[in-house]
C-alpha cells in the first residue's frame, strides 16, 4: 500500500475516518479522543500545512498520520535524548478499525522514519495516552523509548513521550 500526502479535497473522507476510529476506541475502553478532538479544525489544519499523509482503499482512508515540527508546550518539561537536533513530531497516527492488524500502523510509523531521515530530521517524538495499549505495543516494538509524562487538561489519564533517535 502506497503512503501519499492527503489533500484538503479529502477533509469529509478523513473527517469521518477520525471519527470512526474515535468510536471504536471508545467501545474498546480508550477514551483518548472524543468529539473535541481530533476536531475539523485540527485536521483542515492538518491538510493545509500538507502535513497528512495516508493510505487509501479506493476512496476510503484507511490509515493517517500527521508529521510536523509543532511540538506541545508541555514537552519542553521532558528530558529528551535528542537535545540539538531537530525533531519530527507524529500526531493522530490511526488505523481504521476494519484495517487493523494488517500491518498498517507499523507501514505509517517506517515511512515517519524514512520521511524524517530524508528530511535532515534527528529524532521522532510523540505522546501517547497512556491506556492504549495497542498503540504503547506498537511503539515499543518500532523502538521508541519513554521519556516522561504530560497531561492534557480534560484528560484524567497521563499521556506518555516517547523518542526515537534516529541514525
Amino acid at each position: 500500500m502506497e503512503i501519499h500526502l492527503i489533500g484538503l479535497k479529502k477533509l469529509k473522507e478523513v473527517k469521518q475516518f477520525y471519527s470512526v476510529v474515535t468510536s471504536d476506541l471508545r467501545k474498546k475502553g480508550v477514551y483518548q479522543w472524543d468529539r473535541f478532538y481530533p476536531n475539523r479544525f485540527v485536521i483542515k489544519t492538518d491538510l493545509k500545512k500538507g502535513s497528512l499523509f495516508g493510505i487509501q482503499n479506493g476512496n476510503k482512508v484507511i490509515g493517517a498520520i500527521a508529521l510536523n515540527t509543532d511540538e506541545s508546550k508541555k514537552y519542553r518539561r521532558i528530558d529528551w535524548e535528542d537535545k540539538k537536533g531537530t525533531p519530527l513530531i507524529i500526531h493522530r497516527l490511526a488505523v481504521h478499525p476494519l484495517s487493523q492488524g494488517k500491518g498498517y500502523g507499523k507501514l505509517l510509523l517506517q515511512f515517519a522514519e524514512k520521511y524524517a531521515l530524508d528530511n535532515g530530521f534527528s529524532s521522532i517524538r510523540l505522546d501517547v495516552f497512556s491506556q492504549n495499549p495497542g498503540a504503547l505495543n506498537m511503539y515499543e516494538r518500532a523502538g521508541f523509548q519513554q521519556r516522561g509524562i504530560i497531561r492534557f487538561p480534560f484528560r484524567s489519564v497521563p499521556y506518555k513521550c516517547l523518542e526515537k533517535v534516529l541514525g
